[in-house]
């Protein structure tokens, strides 16, 4: 990568190392012009260092390839799941993801869902596919940087490998399908002077490109099978099965068994204290920050902030919106399966932990 500094501000050019897109797409110029990034900033040139690293790790990771195609989103999986990776380490506590629908409405005003990094660039990020080229700008409006990213969505995947049904809404099975933008919006922590993705919008508001497939026919949703949001194929397996912690942790995991019974019994408790009428993606009270519970995986990401809002009687909320505190029994009934399911999935997490971790030399020098 060649950088040119400018007074007006920062230009890029080129991005190399990065596979050649299919599709007779030819890799354009990664750039953004001098007159881009407001002059005089102390940190745009670690913002640009950012956007590289991960444009290079999508670009690698998640190359252009048939929509249908699983072996590509397994891969792109792994890497960007890999806790060294450069996007969950540019990943904070939690990010707010969603469809942009109108670039002129601030993020404020925009529905977004909150995942956990985990959940995250686990099941939702994978499911798009890069090329390498990106842009940068400051915009001054969100007072934050925006990272776009040319992208294309993997719109022809079996049910299963989709974190809920996308088509439940034509809507929004249409702008994943039409995606040929994923931008990343990005905050600078003034104290600890470190750059973190606050947002991630996907979006057909890029510039066309060739490896966007061609939209298929929006699949049928049945209400009373995928209203459920987890359902039972032909086969008589549970879908999807993306988030029955498929990649999130090892098959070998001794505690998956107990950490399935764990969640199956918190999610009666949840239906019990009417919190599956809110937290599922249809979003029915039009939260503008959402966070889902309706599959074990999007629980475990939301977990220790579900407890602490139920012990503070913050959830759940009545029909305008107050909080309204459960009977004493239901509260206590649900927080004692809420930290069950905690304490397994700390568990099966120290389990693949210690799995992972580099083996230390035993006394003598011999590896232990």
């Amino acid at each position: 990568m060649r950088m040119l500094w400018a007074a007006a501000g920062l230009m890029v050019t080129g991005l190399s190392g990065v596979q050649a897109a299919p599709h007779g797409v030819p890799p354009a110029a990664a750039r953004f012009k001098a007159d881009v990034l407001t002059a005089g900033k102390p940190d745009q040139g670690r913002v640009a260092l950012m956007a590289h690293e991960l444009a290079r790790e999508l670009g690698e990771a998640c190359p252009f390839a048939a929509p249908q195609d699983a072996r590509p989103l397994e891969a792109c999986k792994g890497r960007l799941y890999a806790p060294r990776s450069a996007l969950r380490r540019h990943l904070p506590a939690f990010v707010l993801w969603g469809r942009m629908r109108d670039a002129a409405l601030p993020l404020k005003d925009t529905h977004l869902t909150q995942f956990g990094p985990d959940v995250f660039s686990a099941t939702y990020l994978p499911l798009f596919m890069f090329d390498g080229n990106y842009t940068v700008a400051y915009d001054e409006r969100q007072n934050l940087y925006r990272i776009d990213f040319v992208a294309a969505f993997r719109n022809r995947l079996q049910p299963g490998l989709y974190p809920y049904p996308f088509w439940h809404e034509d809507n929004k099975w249409s702008i994943y399908q039409g995606t040929n933008r994923l931008t990343a919006w990005v905050g600078i922590d003034p104290q600890a002077g470190v750059e973190k993705v606050k947002v991630m919008q996907f979006s057909a508001l890029g510039a066309p490109h060739a490896a966007v497939p061609d939209k298929i026919a929006t699949p049928v949703f049945d209400p009373d099978t995928h209203a459920k949001w987890l359902w039972t194929d032909a086969a008589g397996r549970t879908q999807p099965q993306v988030t029955l912690f498929d990649g999130l942790f090892s098959a070998g995991n001794p505690h998956l068994k107990s950490l399935d019974e764990a969640y199956r019994a918190m999610a009666l408790k949840f239906r019990d204290g009417d919190c599956m009428s809110c937290h599922v993606p249809n979003n029915p009270d039009k939260m503008k920050r959402l966070v889902l519970l309706q599959t074990p995986a999007h629980a475990a990401s939301e977990i220790e902030r579900v407890i602490e809002s139920v012990r503070d009687d913050r959830m759940p909320i009545d029909e305008f919106g107050i909080e309204k505190p459960m009977p004493t029994r239901m509260k206590n009934e649900l927080l004692d399966q809420a930290q069950a399911f905690a304490s397994v999935l700390a568990a099966a997490r120290a389990w693949e932990a210690a799995r992972s971790a580099p083996r230390t030399p035993a006394p003598g020098g011999t590896k232990g």
